[in-house]
C-alpha cells in the first residue's frame, strides 16, 4: 500500500495498545525487542478465540500471485501493458507451474471522481481497454485477476481515488460484472466507522454478487482482526506496511508469529507482501523473507517487477519445495520453538506427518542453530530423514537438527520421521514416552509442568482445584498430541482439568482418540472445576491422540493439563503362577540398602542379607526390603491374586515394627496392619482381577523406621 500512508496507519494503530507495542520495537537491531514485545502482547490477542472461515470455498491454501504496488506504487509504469505482461511472464517464467495464481493490481487504477451513476471508472490513460478487457486478458492465460479498494471514502493515495465506504454493493456489483476474483480492501479515510462494520459490509456485498471473489482484509492489525476477520475475509494483514529492508521485514514476520492459533484454511494471517526482488535486501536476506512467510502460512504475493527480475530473484520465487510448506493443505502457520539470543526455531506441521523446521540467525556473524526432532513436535522414531529445502541436500539424524546458518540466513529443513519406536512394556507416564506429533496453541507442549503460554520450560507445577501432579503434560487450546502404539497398548488413565495458573478463567474439552475414533471425553471444564479423571480403552490401537479444544468462548485462557497421564503397555506375566521375586519389576525403592531377591534387606549392600525368616520360619523365595519402599509391577490386565505371607525379619533384634499394603491400579486391596519383630509372619491375599498395576508397599509402625527389615516371603503372584 502507498508508502506514504505509513505515518496514517501507525497514528491509527496507535489507539490499539497490542499494536503499540508490537510496532515500538521495529527499527535497526531492535529484533529482540521486537520479539518480547510479541511475546507481552500475546495474552492481549487471545481475548478471543478464532471465528469460523468464511465460507466461500477460496484460499483452502494462501493466496499466492502479484501486486504491483511494491515495485511501482502510483507511478506511470503502472498501467495496461505492465499488467498484462506480467500474465505473460507468469506463463513464461514458470511461476504459473509454481502455483502463483492471481495477478493484482493496487491503488491508482481509477478516476479520482465516480460517473454520473455513481460507478468507478478506470483511468483511460492507464488502461484504455477498461479493467473487463484487463481481467479478460488474464483469465484467458488461466489465471485470476485481483483489485483494490478502501473501507473508507476515499483509496490511501494522496490523489484521493474513490473508495467503497457506503457503495458496497454497487462497486461489488461492478467488479463481479468486470470478472474480479479477488479484493484488497485497504483502510484509509474510514471516517471512524467502525471496521468490524465497515469490513462485513463489503464481505457482504461480494458474497450477494454470487461470483466467487476471495476477500483480502487490509486493516493493519489496527483492530485485532484475527479476533473477527475469519467469519469475514480470506486473510487479514497483521501489521502496518512491509518496506523492503531487514529491520521492517523482520519485525514483521515477530509480530505476525503470535498469532498463528487464529490461521486455517480459508482464513489467513496476512503479513503483508513480499519485497523479494526490490533490491534492498540481500539474497540472504531475501531467502529468510520467503523461508518465513512460508513457514507462517503466509499470502505469497510477489511484489518486485518480475520483469526485469534477476536469475537470484526467480530461484527465490519458484521455489517448489519451500512453496509447497507454504501451500500444504493441513493449512496450519508455523510457530515459535525457541528464540535465544537471536537464534529463532520455528516448527510447521504438515499433512503428510513431516514437520518443516525454520533455523533462523537474526545477528550480524554466522551462528550454529540447533533443535531436536522432539522439540520440534515430532519425535517417537529410529532416525528422521532432512532435506534443506535450499540447497537440496539431504541427510538423516536420531534426533538432532543444527546447521551453520550466515547473518540474516535461513536453513529450512523438512523433516520426515522414520519406523515410529513401539512404546515400552510397563504402565509409563506420557510425559516419558515420545510423542511423534505435537501441537499446542500458544507455547510449546510442556513436560511435568503447565503451559505457561511463551517458552519452553516458562510453567509451573501441574495444578488443578489445588491438587498438584509431579507428572503430566501442559497444553494450551487448541492443542493435538499424538503417540505411536502399535496395538500394544491397553488403556490410558489420566486426571484433566484447566490449569490453576489461570485463576479461574478458562475452559476446555479434553479428548482421547484411538486410531481416529473418540474412547474418552472430558466435556467442558473450566477454571473452576476440579480435575476430572478420563480412563481410554486402547486395545489393539495404532495411534493414540490426546486433543483439547477451546469450549466455545475462545482460547482466552485456556491454559489445560493432561495430569498424571499413565498409559499401559504390553503384555503381563505369563499364564501359570510366579513367584514374585523371579519377576521384574517396573520400579523399586528401599528405605535402606537395596530390594534384595530371596534374601532378607540387610540394610547396606547388595547382597548383605541372610535367608528370609519371620518368626523362626525360613523362606527360600522373596523380597527383603527396609521400610520405607514401594515396589511395582506391571501386570498388563492377566493377573488374578497375589499370595505371601509378610513380617520384619528375624534378623531385627533390636525391635521393627511395620505395615505391608498392597495396591491394585491405586486401589488398596490388603493391609496388614501393625507388624512387630516379636511377631509370626501373617499372610495376605489380594485380589488383582483386571488389575494394570500391582503396588506393594511397606511403611514403618509409627514409630518411626529403625529395625524397619521387612520381608514379603513366599510371594506367588497367579496369571
Amino acid at each position: 500500500m502507498p508508502h506514504e500512508q505509513h505515518t496514517i496507519r501507525q497514528r491509527l494503530a496507535a489507539s490499539a495498545a497490542s499494536f503499540t507495542l508490537l510496532v515500538a520495537g521495529a527499527g535497526a537491531g531492535a529484533g529482540a525487542l521486537a520479539l518480547t514485545a510479541a511475546a507481552a502482547v500475546t495474552a492481549q490477542i487471545a481475548t478471543a478465540g478464532p471465528a469460523a472461515a468464511v465460507d466461500n470455498g477460496l484460499a483452502l491454501t494462501p493466496q499466492m500471485g502479484f501486486n504491483n504496488w511494491n515495485s511501482t506504487g502510483c507511478g506511470s509504469q503502472f498501467n495496461e501493458a505492465m499488467v498484462k505482461g506480467i500474465a505473460d511472464l507468469f506463463v513464461s517464467s514458470g511461476l504459473k507451474a509454481a502455483g502463483y495464481t492471481y495477478v493484482n493490481m493496487d491503488d491508482c487504477w481509477a478516476l479520482p471522481s465516480r460517473d454520473a451513476s455513481g460507478n468507478l471508472v478506470a483511468d483511460p490513460a492507464r488502461f484504455p481497454g477498461g479493467i473487463k478487457n484487463v481481467a479478460d486478458y488474464v483469465h484467458s492465460k488461466g489465471l485470476k485477476f485481483g483489485l483494490y479498494s478502501s473501507a473508507g471514502t476515499k483509496t490511501c493515495n494522496s490523489a484521493g481515488f474513490p473508495g467503497g465506504l457506503g457503495h458496497e454493493q454497487q462497486d461489488a456489483n461492478l467488479w463481479a460484472s468486470w470478472g474480479v476474483d479477488y479484493l484488497k480492501y485497504d483502510n484509509c479515510n474510514n471516517n471512524g466507522v467502525d471496521a468490524q462494520q465497515r469490513y462485513k459490509a463489503m464481505g457482504d456485498a461480494l458474497k450477494a454478487t454470487g461470483r466467487p471473489i476471495l476477500y483480502s482484509i487490509c486493516e493493519w492489525g489496527s483492530n485485532q482482526p484475527w479476533n473477527w476477520a475469519p467469519a469475514v475475509g480470506n486473510s487479514w494483514r497483521t501489521t502496518g506496511d512491509i518496506s523492503d529492508n531487514w529491520s521492517s521485514m523482520i519485525n514483521i514476520a515477530h509480530q505476525n508469529q503470535s498469532l498463528a492459533p487464529y490461521a486455517k484454511p480459508g482464513a489467513w494471517n496476512d503479513p503483508d507482501m513480499l519485497e523479494v526482488g526490490n533490491g534492498g535486501m540481500t539474497d540472504t536476506e531475501y531467502r529468510t523473507h520467503f523461508s518465513l512467510w512460508s513457514q507462517m502460512a503466509a499470502p505469497l504475493l510477489i511484489g518486485s517487477d518480475i520483469r526485469s527480475a534477476s536469475a537470484a530473484t526467480m530461484t527465490i520465487l519458484k521455489n517448489t519445495d519451500v512453496i509447497a510448506v507454504d501451500q500444504d493443505s493441513l493449512g496450519k502457520q508455523g510457530t515459535v520453538v525457541s528464540n535465544s539470543g537471536g537464534l529463532v526455531v520455528m516448527s510447521k506441521p504438515l499433512a503428510n506427518g513431516d514437520r518443516a523446521v525454520t533455523l533462523t540467525n537474526e545477528n550480524t556473524s554466522a551462528r550454529t542453530v540447533s533443535t531436536t526432532a522432539q522439540d520440534i513436535g515430532v519425535g517417537g522414531a529410529t532416525s528422521y530423514a532432512l532435506k534443506d529445502l535450499w540447497s537440496k541436500a539431504t541427510s538423516s539424524t536420531t534426533g538432532a537438527i543444527s546447521a551453520s546458518v550466515p547473518a540474516h540466513g535461513t536453513v529450512m529443513y523438512r523433516v520426515t520421521p522414520g519406523s515410529p519406536v513401539p512404546p515400552p512394556t510397563g504402565l509409563d507416564q506420557l510425559s516419558d514416552l515420545s510423542w511423534t506429533s505435537a501441537v499446542s496453541g500458544w507455547g510449546p507442549v510442556e513436560r511435568d509442568h503447565s503451559n505457561g503460554e511463551q517458552a519452553a520450560g516458562d510453567g509451573k507445577t501441574l495444578t488443578i482445584g489445588g491438587a498438584t501432579y509431579a507428572k503430566g503434560l501442559g497444553v494450551h487450546a487448541s492443542s493435538d498430541i499424538s503417540y505411536y502404539l502399535g496395538g500394544l497398548c491397553r488403556n490410558l488413565s489420566v486426571d484433566v482439568g484447566v490449569d490453576d495458573e489461570v485463576g479461574g478463567n478458562g475452559s476446555v474439552d479434553f479428548q482421547v482418540y484411538r486410531d481416529g475414533t473418540k474412547v474418552a471425553d472430558s466435556g467442558t471444564r473450566t477454571g473452576n472445576d476440579a480435575a476430572a479423571h478420563l480412563s481410554a480403552d486402547l486395545t489393539g490401537g495404532g495411534t493414540l491422540r490426546l486433543v483439547v479444544t477451546d469450549a466455545g468462548d475462545g482460547m482466552s485462557y485456556d491454559h489445560a493439563d493432561w495430569a498424571d497421564a499413565k498409559m499401559s503397555c504390553g503384555n503381563g506375566p505369563s499364564a501359570g503362577t510366579h513367584a514374585l521375586s523371579d519377576l521384574n519389576w517396573t520400579s523399586a525403592v528401599s528405605g535402606w540398602g537395596p530390594v534384595e531377591r530371596d534374601h532378607s534387606n540387610g540394610e547396606q549392600a547388595a547382597g548383605d542379607g541372610r535367608t528370609l525368616t519371620i518368626g523362626g520360619a525360613t523362606y527360600a523365595k522373596g523380597l527383603g526390603v527396609h521400610a520405607a519402599s514401594t515396589l511395582t509391577y506391571y501386570l498388563g490386565g492377566a493377573c488374578s491374586s497375589l499370595s505371601t505371607d509378610v513380617g520384619v525379619d528375624d534378623e531385627s533384634t533390636a525391635g521393627g515394627s511395620v505395615d505391608f499394603q498392597i495396591y491394585r491400579d491405586g486401589t488398596k486391596v490388603a493391609d496388614s496392619g501393625v507388624v512387630t519383630d516379636n511377631d509370626t509372619a501373617h499372610h495376605l491375599t489380594a485380589d488383582l482381577s483386571g488389575g494394570t498395576e500391582l503396588k506393594l508397599v511397606v511403611t514403618d509402625g509409627g514409630d518411626g523406621n529403625t529395625y524397619d527389615h521387612a520381608d514379603w516371603a513366599g510371594p506367588v503372584l497367579s496369571c
